[in-house]
């Protein structure tokens, strides 16, 4: 049922682009179209199909121009199964890229595997997802990577010691909290306490109670933006007046929404630059809110850029043969709107961690984290 629903968007695409369907390269792509996370879907469609347009515009693949597969995963394991097998089985794609939240790439990175068709996820940031072997790839940080980065931003550039730590319990928040926890005591921070939310949450008011008696000199919490927002009013209103860092989750127009008054002075570790003078980030930042009418994000800019490794991959391998492909995308070496992208060997992204803040309602840029030992992936 449901993927016969989004099948039905893929012949709009098609024309939206100008595509026939014979004579096309496909690029697969899952996507949470309807459920919670749609709002981040929307942001990863629109990124991932600015990048089709711009590729096709400047020549397509050795002329060919370029079909983007879509289906709605809901960022559900249990849906994204399915799809990747579709994709690979009916649609006969050769590559994807997974525009979706942890579980569900997660559980698609391994169908992709087993089948040898080359898979990269965009901004899930669980550290299974390139564990499931060496034709999967991550064009965003693992969640192990922006927690450690996290510690350092408290402990070292702000200087803050006395941290409690709120988390997510689902496999986003739970990869960051590792991350931050086993780097904290390098940067001289003492975790008071640990407080744990459900995804469901929108009320916090015994959490916020508890924060409000350890006083603590800064919070790091992990969260999406329709747990976050909701979060930081109500720590507000409870009278916690101490700086709030979170991550990629909370990046957007809607955690400001939500957050109201309340957003501001919020930091965040992401992977998007808005205030940046690169010509890519710029470019892409103007072209988007051209396109789309919004605000530009992480979603969209993490996803803009997996495309751009595809397309930059195929125009390399110079064939649709899958082996090529994760040959050539195991080889990249660019720039894009999140920074320069190359992979280790396990598929993991290298770059650095961009700091934002929100001032006078924006995200706004606030430091750069370079440290090559705190942002090295793993690489087994």
């Amino acid at each position: 049922m449901k993927l016969k629903k989004v099948l039905s968007l893929i012949p709009a695409l098609f024309m939206f682009f100008g595509i026939a369907w014979a004579d096309t390269i496909k690029i697969g792509f899952n996507v949470p179209l309807t459920g919670f996370a749609a709002a981040d879907g929307e942001s990863a469609l629109n990124g991932a199909k600015l990048a089709v347009n711009q590729a096709n515009a400047s020549g397509g693949i050795n002329g060919k121009q370029i079909e983007l597969v879509v289906y709605d995963d809901q960022a559900s394991p249990k849906e994204a199964v399915p799809i990747a097998n579709r994709l690979i089985e009916k649609d006969g794609v050769k590559v994807a890229v997974s525009g979706s939240y942890s579980g569900s790439t997660r559980a698609a990175a391994g169908v992709f595997q087993a089948a040898g068709i080359p898979y990269i996820s965009a901004y899930a940031i669980h550290p299974d997802i390139t564990r499931s072997g060496n034709y999967v790839f991550r064009t965003s940080f693992m969640g192990e990577v922006q927690g450690r980065a996290g510690a350092l931003l408290i402990g070292q550039t702000m200087q803050h010691k006395r941290v409690v730590v709120i988390t997510l319990k689902n496999d986003f928040g739970k990869s960051l909290a590792t991350g931050f926890k086993a780097e904290a005591a390098n940067f001289g921070i003492e975790i008071i306490n640990e407080y744990e939310y459900s995804i469901r949450d929108r009320q916090f008011g015994p959490i916020v109670a508890k924060v409000r008696a350890d006083n603590p000199d800064a919070i790091y919490a992990s969260g999406y933006f329709f747990t976050a927002g909701p979060l930081v009013n109500q720590l507000r209103s409870g009278g916690v007046t101490v700086p709030v860092i979170g991550q990629e989750g909370y990046d957007g127009e809607h955690f400001i929404k939500i957050g109201g008054a309340a957003a501001e002075g919020v930091i965040i570790t992401t992977s998007l630059d808005r205030d940046s003078d690169k010509p890519e980030t710029v470019s892409f930042i103007a072209e988007y809110e051209k396109f789309t009418g919004n605000k530009v994000d992480m979603v969209a800019a993490s996803t803009h850029t997996a495309i751009k490794v595809v397309v930059d991959a195929l125009r390399k391998a110079g064939t649709d043969d899958p082996d090529s492909i994760r040959q050539a995308i195991s080889q990249t070496q660019l720039t894009a709107a999140t920074g320069q992208i190359s992979f280790n060997r396990i598929g993991e992204v290298r770059k650095n961690v961009q700091v934002q803040i929100v001032r006078n309602g924006e995200w706004r840029y606030h430091s750069t984290i370079k440290d090559k030992n705190i942002l090295a992936p793993p690489e087994s």
